[in-house]
């Protein structure tokens, strides 16, 4: 894909601005689930989800409510984290199986993409691979909810999946409005068991989406606005959840804050900061969340030079004093502040250390493979500030 081809797509007369047709946002509203997929004509849903929803007993809370409204129901609770096309293959698999006529995708962006794809085959056929890239599908999908319980990834109201190539160790960005949940569901009482580091993960996610598109190519006046306030109630309320996971106001706070930077994102699209943390979560299978977080700000700094101005707004978003700084000082203190608040809740340093937690061994010598990837990936396009492939091998030596 070009960035012409964006540009015509999305920088014409038109602005196409994508949202799921109906959200519900607030304490207790996954209780509307059966008559929600009721009133779009479904009848058994298939549940994707995963272990760690399992054992959190959330998918108990749905299955309840599910239970209670008189629906049927199948579930396919074996998606991985950056989850891989054989994961698809098998809900998809069950879906067909236990004839299923919806979804419902219940976890964070693992799940809900691994439901997307699933969505994919059950409308237009064919194996995921297809879909990669921009607006692939020709039909509709199945009736479809997506119920969130963290605070990140914005994927219950995108028209985003990434789903692991496992042949080719890369992570397929897949670009469809067609794949945009017809209803979402952000319920923080569903969120208030979500572990600190968990939390922190995926509000930096937010963080790096709503950073992101501010800064996009494809920037406008309605994107900015999502993602100004979004940036404004991660600097509020990112800390505070992290730090007490049963602070309800928090956590519904960022139900908001990662809900906007996925509006935001979702029609700005991203930059290089994705392009660069898919081919971490491809390579080494590492939490996405964090791969972002530690990439924002190297990859930020780098962008600075492009608007300074927006980046000083995110400085005083996230609570810097700007008021006696010149432009490029305020524009520094963004950088600044993306750093302490990912050190505050806890993300590692670097890539080195973000390995070592999690087992994996993080290793200069694919830093070039990577980097020929990551050039490929759909959203190197809307970067700010072009990169050659010198720089974005600088950037992931810079932070290990």
């Amino acid at each position: 894909m070009e960035i012409r081809e964006l540009r015509s797509t999305y920088l014409g007369e038109l602005r196409p601005f994508f949202i799921p047709t109906v959200t519900l946002m607030g304490a207790g509203c996954a209780t509307e689930t059966p008559a929600r997929l009721q009133s779009l004509g479904a009848k058994k849903p298939l549940i994707v989800t995963d272990q760690g929803i399992v054992a959190a007993g959330i998918l108990k809370q749905i299955t309840d409510i599910l239970d209670q409204g008189g629906m049927k129901y199948a579930i396919y609770d074996k998606t991985l984290p950056n989850p891989r096309d054989k994961n698809v293959d098998e809900a998809f698999a069950m879906y067909k199986s236990e004839a299923c006529d919806s979804l419902i995708t219940l976890g964070g962006g693992s799940s809900h993409d691994c439901g997307k794809g699933v969505g994919f085959l059950a409308s237009n056929g064919g194996k995921i691979h297809d879909y990669e890239g921009l607006d692939k599908s020709s039909k509709p999908f199945p009736p479809y909810v997506a119920i969130n319980t963290t605070a990140g990834t914005a994927s219950e109201m995108t028209r985003f999946a990434v789903i692991t190539d496992t042949s080719r160790n890369v992570k397929m960005a897949i670009a469809d409005w067609r794949c945009t949940p017809t209803i979402a569901i952000d319920d923080p009482k569903l969120m208030m068991g979500m572990p600190p580091a968990l939390t922190a993960a995926t509000g930096m996610d937010a963080l790096t989406h709503a950073v992101e598109a501010y800064v996009s190519i494809l920037a406008t006046p309605m994107t900015d606005a999502c993602a100004e306030k979004a940036i404004e109630l991660i600097g509020k309320f990112l800390r505070r959840a992290v730090a007490n996971g049963t602070d309800l106001e928090a956590r519904e706070g960022m139900c908001y804050a990662e809900y906007l930077g996925g509006m935001a994102f979702n029609n700005a699209i991203l930059g290089h900061v994705h392009a660069m943390a898919h081919q971490l979560g491809g390579f080494y299978d590492l939490p996405h969340g964090e791969c972002n977080a530690i990439l924002l700000p190297h990859v930020s700094d780098y962008n600075r030079i492009t608007n300074r101005r927006r980046f000083a707004k995110v400085a005083e978003l996230l609570g810097e004093n700007i008021a006696c700084c010149t432009l490029d000082e305020a524009s520094k203190k963004a950088i600044t502040a993306i750093r302490t608040l990912s050190a505050d809740v806890g993300i590692p340093a670097g890539l080195i250390e973000l390995g070592k937690r999690y087992g994996k061994e993080v290793k200069e010598s694919d830093i070039p493979t990577m980097t020929a990837n990551a050039q490929k990936d759909v959203c190197a396009l809307t970067n700010p500030r072009q990169m050659s492939d010198a720089a974005v091998a600088a950037i992931y030596k810079a932070a290990l």
